[in-house]
């Protein structure tokens, strides 16, 4: 992203960069980039810690076992099958760094946590040749390596554990053990921050109903929005004193699993917001995930939920649960904000634009082209062709290029835009009379 970014009031930024102010109208070669990233921390028993993991959804089904010990059916995945339905890629960090790794005399786990207890290895004697070992390492009943040596250093490097300088002696099977995970600490919270930073995405997801974890999680969306000038929006549960903000979407529903953190409705929640074209809305989308919801909500309860700012499910008819409307938790309104910005595909539009003409500057004309009147041309060219592929695909509609103009700053470096968009939302009420002869 650009050095500088995020809102302007006077032209007096200092560090280079693309400065997008977006504001409601008052009543009377760019590319269009691709949705569908998402990143959440989560609390495990294996995999890699303190760092990110760009995970597809092809990668996830065919590598959870390596990835994060479990198979993709198991119910420990039920959280990341949530996210993963509607998003292409994730960034996925482990909370914590610490912990015990499991081991015995011949390895050590690859990675700490209580997971590496279910290894087991197995030494056979070969029979073809006798002077030779098979060795296998099962996670539960699950073979995920094997290999016929003569010695322990002719073991090589797997994904499972790290094999020790040992004699090999039959066995049937010899556990790991010793196997212990971190302890989770809003420090750890801290530290994912620290490092997502750097990346990005469309939505990130707050897996935690701490009240301090949830605003570190609020502060950093706001600060990344609005000072770094990096558009995406946090999901959190219940957000507290965190809401009132078009960046953080408030997720009003608890699961009712037993033993699922109250908490877990986020999962699919930041998939589908991620996921969810800049053309089109999450409104009224089937929830497709696994957990059991709390939807018992009347007519009156739903309006105020809207009302409230919340993101809510509802049931419809016998057995559907769908989101009740695609809304951020912006409610009290200002000249700058209005209610249009409470609609996540009004924000899904303008953060599209913040993101890819910040993009558009920072590797085309950042340092690059003069701030003359043909360079001027070159960027509002550029600006129009990016708004008319919006208008192609509606998501904004009565745009020309007579909407944006580009002029010289205040001083020779700078350029000064003004944008005008008209987004589109989906159809949400109808309202039709009748007229029976």
């Amino acid at each position: 992203m650009a050095l500088g970014g995020g809102l302007w009031v006077a032209q007096n930024k200092i560090l280079p960069g693309a400065y997008i102010n977006f504001i409601s109208a008052a009543r009377a070669t760019a590319t269009l980039s691709d949705r569908g990233i998402a990143t959440i921390p989560i609390i495990n028993d294996w995999g890699a810690a303190g760092e990110v993991l760009e995970v597809s959804s092809s990668d996830f089904q065919k590598n959870s076992l390596k990835l994060f010990g479990y198979d993709f059916t198991d119910p420990k995945m039920k959280g990341l099958r949530d996210l993963f339905k509607n998003i292409r890629l994730g960034y996925i960090f482990r909370l914590g760094d610490g912990g015990t790794k499991a081991s015995n005399t011949l390895a050590t786990a690859k990675f700490a946590g209580e997971r590496g207890n279910a290894l087991k290895i197995i030494v056979a004697a070969n029979v073809d040749e006798s002077s030779k070992f098979d060795v296998t390492v099962l996670l539960d009943t699950t073979v995920v390596y094997k290999q016929t040596v003569a010695s322990s250093a002719e073991l090589s490097e797997n994904d499972f554990v790290i094999w020790k300088s040992a004699a090999l002696t039959l066995t049937a099977g010899t556990p790991l053990s010793g196997g212990a995970s971190p302890m989770i600490t809003n420090a750890d919270h801290q530290t994912y921050i620290d490092v997502i930073e750097g990346y990005s995405f469309n939505t990130i997801g707050c897996l935690s109903g701490d009240a301090a974890v949830k605003g570190l999680y609020g502060a950093f969306t706001r600060r990344m929005r609005d000072e770094q000038g990096v558009k995406f929006q946090c999901v959190m549960f219940n957000p507290d004193a965190n809401s009132d903000y078009e960046g953080v979407i408030d997720v009003m529903n608890s699961v009712t699993d037993n033993g699922a953190d109250e908490w877990s409705a986020v999962y699919w929640a930041t998939g589908v917001l991620a996921g969810t074209n800049v053309n089109q809305s999450a409104m009224n989308r089937i929830y497709t995930g696994e957990y059991a919801m709390n939807v018992a909500f009347t007519q009156s309860q739903l309006e105020r939920a809207i009302l409230g700012g919340k993101f809510a499910f509802h049931r419809v008819g016998n057995s559907e649960i769908r989101v009740l409307a695609d809304i951020n938790s912006l409610v009290n309104t200002t000249a700058e904000k209005g209610d249009d910005l409470k609609q996540n595909q009004t924000i899904r539009v303008i953060d599209q634009i913040a993101n890819d003409i910040a993009v558009l500057f920072s590797t085309k004309y950042l340092g690059i082209i003069p701030n003359d009147a043909d360079g001027r041309i070159s960027l509002w060219s550029d600006i129009v062709q990016h708004h008319d592929q919006l208008q192609t695909i509606r998501a904004i509609q009565d745009f020309s290029g007579d909407n944006v103009t580009v002029e010289e700053g205040n001083t020779k470096r700078s350029v000064l835009v003004r944008d005008v968009v008209t987004v589109v939302n989906a159809m949400e009420q109808l309202y039709m009379t009748v007229s029976v002869a």
